[in-house]
């Protein structure tokens, strides 16, 4: 039994949807489990048992652990972080998982330090030093973040940021969740920790670009002080402060630490990772 932690959650939906279809037997927990039998429901759910789980309430994740043989781990990054998967992993290992695959961050660097990215990597010690087989995914950029920046490209043909010319390393969520699930599937490829990127890095003026090229009009990529943009999406956004500051620590990472795409992907699924072209054509209504 595969327990999936964070089953309505971007890329936990995805990998929901894969073993689904692969007919593996799931058990799936959510604080809300109405929002998930909706889910569930458009794929149907002979596999599926649905569990009312919540990280902040131990016993209930006793109750969805148990008989479990492997946890996927991917819960939204909050400042609860190492306390909430801290509790989730010494429970795995009392009920007697075997095997988690967790998703992270990338890797911590101390010339341009990222909050979340130093809890991640607390946790990724406490699996380390474990008895647990771990799989760790580090993925990069979401693709799908970006249509955060749709309504401003919508209203006002414009998106702002901190990176300057940078390229970054952008990767498509279905990528991470098809990562995730031969880790869950193919004992070959666990026990290790993979950095995922798509095949090409690109800077926001080139996505600039691309957008203008499928919208058929202008799209501008304003570049902000790391400070301003801060108060801009606290204020305009209404981002919670951490989360801002989130926004903000990344992208600045994006132009200390040089970023070039791994060829992870390709080596675990042996295909080609999704392109952001593609990503841009699928969803470029959502930016009209």
């Amino acid at each position: 039994m595969i327990v999936i932690v964070g089953a309505t959650g971007t890329i936990g939906s995805f990998v929901l949807e894969r073993l689904m279809k692969l007919g593996v037997p799931v058990r799936a927990l959510s604080r809300k489990p109405e929002k998930l039998r909706i889910q569930i429901g458009e794929l149907g759910n002979s596999t599926i048992e649905i569990i009312t789980a919540d990280a902040s309430d131990p016993e209930s994740l006793r109750i969805a652990f148990h008989g479990a043989s492997q946890i996927f781990l991917a819960i939204s990054n909050s400042p609860r972080q190492i306390e909430f998967e801290t509790s989730i992993i010494q429970i795995a290992i009392e009920a007697g998982v075997e095997h988690i695959v967790k998703i992270s961050s990338p890797a911590y660097e101390k010339r341009s330090p990222v909050a979340v990215a130093g809890w991640h990597q607390e946790i990724e010690k406490l699996l380390c030093n474990s008895a647990l087989t771990y799989t760790v995914l580090r993925p990069y950029a979401f693709m799908q973040n970006l249509l955060r920046y749709a309504p401003t490209v919508e209203a006002r043909h414009v998106f702002y940021g901190t990176m300057g010319q940078s390229p970054c390393n952008f990767i498509d969520c279905r990528d991470i969740a098809d990562v995730a699930v031969e880790a869950l599937t193919n004992r070959g490829v666990s026990g290790q920790i993979y950095t995922l990127t798509g095949s090409e890095t690109f800077s926001y003026p080139q996505i600039a670009c691309k957008l203008s090229t499928l919208l058929g009009r202008q799209i501008r990529y304003v570049d902000m002080d790391g400070q301003v943009l801060l108060r801009h999406l606290i204020e305009f956004e209404h981002m919670p402060s951490w989360l801002a500051s989130h926004v903000v620590e990344i992208q600045t990472m994006s132009t200390v630490v040089p970023e070039k795409p791994t060829d992870t992907v390709n080596l675990l699924l042996g295909r080609a990772p999704r392109t952001l072209d593609a990503f841009l054509v699928e969803n470029i209504e959502q930016f009209r």
